[in-house]
């Protein structure tokens, strides 16, 4: 690939309008970043009292981390029991979890203000004007910087309560993680010509950073097995907060994301404005993309495939843990509680298969909401407006897209439910009734958002802050014991619990309708407004 070459000013350094870049980037995300904070700082926050009501003595803390330490299936879940304090409870409990969103944050954030920008044409405007060759990429990632202090803090925060060296040893470890995936993310987008493949490459550098960490931790307890510190998450559980701090893994992050932040501006420099120095792939055969719903299946059949590939392995996993819930468990009679909270009053593997069902249900729902709003992407890039100009409706072009949006879902959860079946070895046809059941509830949100969008399309990331209500519910709100109403407001709480006797159907029929009546609420509303300019 050659050197680009920009039309900059004379006399223009390579960082000029850095700053002027970074405020404008901020501004941007001046939502999107602090929704991300609350999400993440009320599952910290609601880790020590949500556990503290499970295990009140030192004795019962003791015992249950010798019991989960003990479970490799667990270890690889969630990381080794390196204490047993309500801090690193916690930890241990919602770190892993931590990390990743602080992960998907960090390269979200960085793609979006870099390759997002070329591909929109926005850059090109900016860099004829007295704008540096770097700035764009060190603005980037200025941002992240920015956004991964805040999360420190925030962390550092929520856990002040359990000992201030430990919270700040856990923010600490969050920002770094988030800071190495920015610059992962750096790198990605120099390399590919679409923000969608920049973001899918640093999603499975993040995606085998996980598994490398959990395959570590499922072989030792004590997270010093070497594919452990060949993840960066892994990295972030040997900082031990709460157990013994090891400052100096802190120099690993920093080493790791100095060496790549250069590569990525090294990268920068080798490659044309708009271009990837990876080679484009050719474009499909005449006559695949004949109909807007044909283009629509190509734009998202890797996304799809990409969410497929994760969830078969992850059901599989919780599926073989079903049968050891109630032995693990033993006598606690509090997280009995709360699994039925999670799961419904029936069996305790039943109820802990509901449980799972329902968490792939929320997961189905963040790739039902991210489908949806594909419509808003290709509106604000202006590949929208050439598209229709042609004899193409707005109503064939969005169906294209909602096809996807509501279809995905069922091939995701049909394949959690042969994972959980081929897991636990229960036969399939209750599985597959069981995760099927989420799709009323996932509908809704997919449809809530793209009628967001669809009305305004400036109100179109509020679609992220619903989902977002619907994971902090679905996942704090049984162990904090929340009142029936604050759960009500997810449509999650109202399907059936299956696998379980006698379930209520009437709900579902009401979510299905409620789907149906925004949809084509939005429609009606795509149709009579005018494209955004």
């Amino acid at each position: 690939m050659s050197t680009a070459v920009l039309p900059t000013a004379a006399g223009t350094g390579p960082l000029t309008g850095t700053g002027t870049l970074l405020r404008l980037a901020l501004r941007r995300d001046r939502l999107l970043i602090p929704l991300w904070l609350l999400g993440i700082g009320g599952l910290l926050a609601a880790g020590p009292p949500g556990l503290a009501a499970l295990y009140s003595t030192a004795t019962e803390r003791a015992q249950a981390a010798t019991s989960m330490s003990g479970n490799s299936s667990l270890r690889a879940l969630y990381g080794p029991v390196l204490g047993d304090s309500l801090g690193a409870l916690v930890v241990w409990r919602y770190g892993v979890v931590a990390a990743v969103l602080t992960a998907v944050l960090s390269l979200l954030l960085v793609v979006r203000h870099t390759r997002d920008e070329e591909e929109s044409g926005r850059q090109e405007m900016l860099s004829a004007a007295v704008v540096g060759r770097r700035a764009p990429l060190t603005a980037a990632l200025l941002t992240a910087v920015t956004a991964n202090l805040a999360v420190a803090l925030v962390a550092t925060a929520a856990l002040a309560g359990e000992g201030l060296r430990g919270a700040l040893a856990h923010g600490l470890a969050l920002g770094a993680t988030g800071l190495l995936f920015a610059a992962v993310a750096a790198t990605t987008a120099q390399l590919t010509g679409n923000a969608r493949l920049a973001r899918g490459l640093a999603a499975a550098v993040l995606g085998a950073a996980f598994v490398a960490r959990a395959g570590g931790d499922a072989a030792r307890d004590d997270g010093s097995s070497p594919l452990s510190w060949a993840s960066p998450l892994g990295w972030a559980q040997n900082i031990r907060p709460f157990a013994g701090e090891r400052w100096w893994v802190l120099a690993l992050y920093a080493a790791a994301t100095l060496a790549l932040a250069g590569l990525a501006h090294t990268l920068a420099a080798r490659r044309d404005l708009g271009a990837g120095l990876l080679p484009a792939r050719p474009g499909a055969p005449e006559g695949r993309l004949a109909t807007p719903a044909a283009l629509a299946w190509r734009l998202q059949r890797g996304t799809l495939l990409g969410w497929t590939l994760a969830f078969a392995p992850a059901a599989v996993l919780f599926g073989s843990l079903a049968d050891g819930a109630a032995a693990l468990l033993g006598d606690d009679a509090s997280t009995r509680e709360i699994l039925h909270r999670l799961g419904g009053e029936q069996a305790l593997t039943d109820a802990f298969l509901a449980a799972m069902t329902g968490v792939f249900g929320l997961l189905a729902a963040l790739y039902a909401v991210a489908a949806a709003l594909r419509l808003h992407a290709e509106e604000t890039g202006h590949r929208a407006e050439p598209l229709l100009g042609h004899p193409v409706g707005r109503l064939r072009w969005a169906a294209g897209h909602l096809l996807t949006a509501l279809a995905g879902p069922a091939a995701l959860l049909a394949t959690a439910a042969c994972g959980l079946a081929l897991g636990h070895g229960r036969g399939l046809p209750a599985l597959l009734l069981a995760c099927l059941v989420q799709l009323p509830a996932v509908w809704v949100l997919a449809a809530a958002a793209f009628t967001l969008y669809a009305v305004r399309p400036r109100a179109a990331p509020a679609g992220w802050a619903l989902v977002t209500l619907c994971l902090l519910i679905g996942w704090v709100g049984p162990v904090l014991d929340l009142p029936a109403r604050a759960m009500d407001l997810s449509p999650f709480t109202h399907v059936p619990k299956l696998p379980g006797p006698d379930p209520h159907w009437p709900p579902v029929a009401v979510l299905v309708a409620v789907a149906a009546g925004l949809l084509v609420l939005g429609l009606a509303r795509l149709r009579a407004r005018d494209l955004t300019t």
